[in-house]
């Protein structure tokens, strides 16, 4: 069992966080990571098919987003990566959004973590998920004595005033970076915070 999570207690950093309702947030290690593969696969699937460039595009196979976040429970398990899920306890603790600070860098950078996959189910958006998973990360990121952090996301998304809104600094934006999951081109912005 997790103990409660206190915002911004470092040495509570796998503990969950409430709020907007019955959302709560939590650090999964090890063999929960890999239980979690179906249900973040959802969460992924939904996003994609929402139009959110993360990486993927539209048909995206259920196979393929299943390996995936394979490959990411294995890199939790050898801690290269942690892994935050959002669950919504009024639906039984259905997993409704992660992110990811990913911690395998180079050894010059031991003080840095890049920040993966913000991504929220389309049922549960405006209800402050995003900027939970935000709190949460921030508490990880201290527990991993980790203080300057670079994430980047489409420019003019959603995502690009929630990271504004919660003390990110961007730094810039690259025309013509990735692909909208349907087609088209999409610019992106690049943020780093210092804790």
């Amino acid at each position: 069992m997790t103990p409660s999570y206190a915002p911004h207690a470092p040495d509570t950093s796998d503990a969950p966080a409430s709020a907007a309702g019955a959302i709560t947030v939590r650090r999964v290690h090890g063999d929960e990571a890999e239980a979690m593969v179906a249900p973040l696969a959802d969460v992924l699937l939904d996003c994609v098919e929402g139009g959110a460039s993360v990486s993927f595009m539209w048909p995206l196979p259920r196979e393929r987003a299943l390996a995936f976040w394979r490959g990411v429970a294995e890199g939790v398990r050898r801690g290269e990566r942690a892994l935050l899920v959002a669950e919504d306890t009024a639906q039984g603790g259905r997993v409704v959004g992660t992110l990811q600070l990913v911690l395998a860098l180079p050894e010059n950078q031991p003080h840095r973590a890049d920040v993966a996959k913000m991504l929220v189910h389309r049922g549960v958006r405006r209800r402050g998920v995003g900027a939970l998973l935000l709190q949460a990360l921030d508490d990880v990121a201290r527990a991993e004595r980790r203080d300057t952090l670079v994430l980047d996301t489409v420019t003019g998304g959603d995502a690009e005033r929630l990271y504004a809104r919660a003390g990110w600094t961007a730094v810039g934006s690259v025309p013509r970076y990735a692909l909208m999951p349907q087609g088209g081109y999409c610019a992106t912005t690049f943020f780093y915070k210092q804790l």
